[in-house]
């Protein structure tokens, strides 16, 4: 018994250790990228930079037209893929009886998780862009990352749903409450942290996405409004990236960039931890 109880206790401290290694590790690399590209590229952030776009006449390299792409293509991609993956989610866990229904939905939304982006791009160039007419533009490429993420939100959110305690549930049913009216009021505010867990993945994959949105929103750098952006050549942040070092081999203004885009989504992920912590309460 003492040489089986020895092994155990030293099994435990092992894989304490490596735990303590993994987190360790996961954590200096995190601080080593996220301070590498801020060191290179704020540099290279000025007032004219994030105010002005691309032009050969003036000689500026101004990204403000992927700035703004960026965030019409974050609203635009969240604003339909929020109420239908939460809608999916609510339904698959709370209403949903056949068994073998949900199970080929969930496989098919784990099959999709697994497919490669740039898959994505090409069927949304075919379906969006040629089939449908959109042409390319902030609509085709938003509809095409809806796609993409939609499998996230729903699995984060059923995950959310299945961690309310079932007598949460029960006791609402009991005080005469109707089961939509306790899904609302009970459920769903007891699952917003892993709404919103799911919201900021999404954002950041829309924000990091670029296979998929070459194919779709396009490469153009011109100002236009959210309105005329729809139908129209659009380059988003990464895309411009992608640009900048494969087209000009500007590495510090990619560099600028990069940058931005890490500011962005810690600024995004920190408004959407707010907004999730108030309306819990």
């Amino acid at each position: 018994m003492k040489g089986l109880s020895l092994r155990r206790r030293f099994y435990d401290r092992g894989l304490r250790v490596l735990l303590i290694l993994s987190g360790i590790l996961t954590c200096t690399l995190l601080v080593f990228l996220i301070g590498y590209v801020l060191l290179r590229g704020l540099g290279g952030i000025t007032w004219e930079f994030l105010t002005t776009q691309r032009s050969l006449l003036r000689g500026t390299d101004g990204i403000l037209p992927n700035i703004l792409n960026t965030i019409y293509l974050i609203f635009f991609s969240m604003a339909v893929v929020l109420p239908v993956g939460v809608g999916a989610a609510i339904y698959l866990t709370e209403y949903a009886e056949n068994r073998r229904v949900t199970a080929v939905i969930e496989f098919a939304a784990e099959t999709l998780s697994g497919i490669p982006s740039i898959i994505f791009g090409l069927v949304g160039m075919l379906f969006f862009v040629q089939v449908l007419g959109f042409g390319y533009g902030i609509l085709a490429g938003g509809l095409t990352l809806v796609v993409m993420i939609l499998p996230t939100i729903i699995r984060t959110t059923q995950e959310s749903l299945r961690t309310v305690p079932q007598s949460y549930r029960e006791g609402a049913l009991g005080l005469g409450a109707g089961k939509w009216h306790m899904i609302r009021t009970v459920v769903l505010p007891n699952a917003v942290d892993g709404i919103v867990t799911g919201c900021i993945l999404a954002v950041g994959r829309i924000v990091g996405e670029s296979a998929a949105l070459l194919f779709t929103a396009g490469m153009g750098s011109a100002l236009h409004g959210f309105s005329q952006a729809l139908n129209t050549s659009s380059g988003t942040l990464s895309v411009a990236l992608y640009v900048y070092v494969n087209e000009y081999a500007d590495t510090g203004t990619a560099l600028a960039i990069a940058a931005i885009l890490m500011l962005l989504t810690l600024c995004i992920n920190a408004a959407a931890e707010l907004a999730g912590r108030r309306l819990k309460r």
